[in-house]
């Protein structure tokens, strides 16, 4: 095993040569392994250890384990401790998800801390197939079954083409010490129902069955960079993209052949996963909308609009008597005149002295009403404006209102109040302009 280990970082990971490695090591027979064949390169490499103090004394008789083993081989060594049961509890996670969510946090903080170039881990042949079968028992598309990444970001797997057995016996030849997990016997787990009962009886009926399924997955992993070659380039037709916000074109979506299949790979990246929700919405009226975590895509029209979640706009930012400028939120410039001459969306004039100091500006909130310029007095409520001239949600969600007192003086960009008008042209008037 030691030299095909030794072909294979050659051959997959040249660039690793004068880096610095973090190896995950959690004691048990795999990361010791891993340890052990990396001590045997030129390889500049720490040891970063997780206690996640879920099985008492043995959790820390582990950490005691690896902390004294780089102490004795003289390798650096970080270590931390999680109440992982207590994370998983505060975030509704099984305790597998937190434990891996704390982890990996935790080797990215310590490449950045400690100037660490890749983390390494010890995942090999069979956690892929566990991992594949796992995927494949609750549902999945090919990236679940296209396997664990050799390379995901900053994190290396060099052991993902070595079974467990061939580890078991590297560990035996070379004399290796290393700590049982208790809860590995247990089948409280799903990975470890499928490892102590499906595994085998795949292997017993075919002894090759690792090695076909290792087959299988470069066919799979091949399969999916197709699709997303084919979904990037369907993407630069049919997408526009400005600012944070993404634009469809359903009409040509619509043209697509399986055209779920492209929705599926453009908005997996989002965190969308209500896949039947996003289907649906290619056929529903124009403003319905499908929410990820962090992520909208809204139905306007003839496209699709994906944008980031937006914090509901609460600030609200004052206008002194004689400024002549304001920059933020939206750019508004203000001067005295002595008539009024061209008036459209982005320019108003309005009589000063009805005006009360200082003016607001704010985003316009349900049952806001203002009285139109040009509708003879009559009041309206925002909302019903904004119908009533078809705007976009995004466009009403980023319309400000300029304010007097709690009158609105101004929909911005949009139509002035009747209120405000100049009667009198012996008054002050105030030309207010849209930049």
């Amino acid at each position: 095993m030691q030299n095909l280990f030794y072909q294979h970082l050659q051959t997959q990971f040249p660039f690793l040569e004068n880096k610095k490695l973090l190896l995950a090591v959690s004691g048990g027979i795999d990361s010791m392994v891993l340890l052990h064949l990396l001590q045997q390169l030129p390889y500049t490499i720490a040891i970063a250890h997780c206690n996640f103090q879920l099985r008492g004394i043995e959790s820390f008789e582990d950490q005691n384990f690896v902390q004294e083993y780089a102490l004795l081989h003289q390798i650096p060594f970080y270590c931390t401790q999680f109440d992982t049961q207590a994370f998983a509890n505060d975030y509704k996670l099984s305790t597998q998800v937190a434990a891996r969510e704390l982890r990996y946090d935790w080797f990215y903080e310590q490449l950045e801390f400690h100037q660490f170039d890749f983390v390494v881990t010890a995942h090999h042949a069979d956690d892929n197939l566990e991992t594949f079968l796992i995927n494949l028992s609750r549902g999945t598309g090919l990236d679940g079954l296209s396997g664990i990444p050799a390379q995901n970001e900053a994190v290396i797997r060099p052991l993902l083409p070595f079974s467990r057995t061939a580890i078991e016996e590297y560990a035996k030849a070379n004399n290796l010490q290393w700590r049982e997990d208790s809860s590995n016997a247990s089948d409280k787990y799903l990975r470890n129902q499928i490892r102590h009962h499906l595994v085998p009886m795949l292997k017993e009926l075919n002894p090759d069955f690792l090695k076909a399924f290792g087959m299988t997955q470069e066919y799979l992993q091949q399969a999916q960079e197709l699709v997303s070659d084919a979904a990037s380039m369907v993407y630069q037709q049919v997408a526009r993209e400005e600012g944070d916000t993404i634009y469809f074109d359903l009409k040509q979506v619509l043209r697509l052949p399986n055209y779920a299949s492209y929705l599926y790979q453009w908005f997996k990246e989002y965190g969308f996963s209500a896949w039947d929700d996003i289907y649906n919405l290619v056929y529903s009226q124009s403003g319905k909308q499908v929410f990820s975590a962090d992520y909208r895509l809204l139905k306007d029209r003839d496209f699709f609009i994906l944008s980031p979640i937006q914090e509901p706009e609460k600030e609200k930012y004052f206008i002194e008597k004689n400024q002549d400028k304001v920059k933020i939120p939206l750019k508004l410039q203000f001067c005295k005149v002595t008539d009024i001459y061209k008036a459209d969306s982005s320019t108003i004039f309005v009589d000063e002295s009805k005006l009360a100091y200082p003016l607001v500006l704010r985003k316009w909130q349900e049952g806001d009403v203002f009285f139109p310029l040009g509708m003879n007095g009559k009041s309206k409520k925002v909302s019903k404006f904004f119908k009533d001239e078809k705007m976009a949600l995004l466009d009403k969600e980023n319309t400000w209102l300029l304010c007097s007192n709690d009158a609105i003086v101004w929909v911005i960009g949009k139509r002035a109040d009747e209120r405000f008008k100049v009667e009198n042209t012996t008054n002050t008037i105030l030309k207010i302009e849209l930049i």
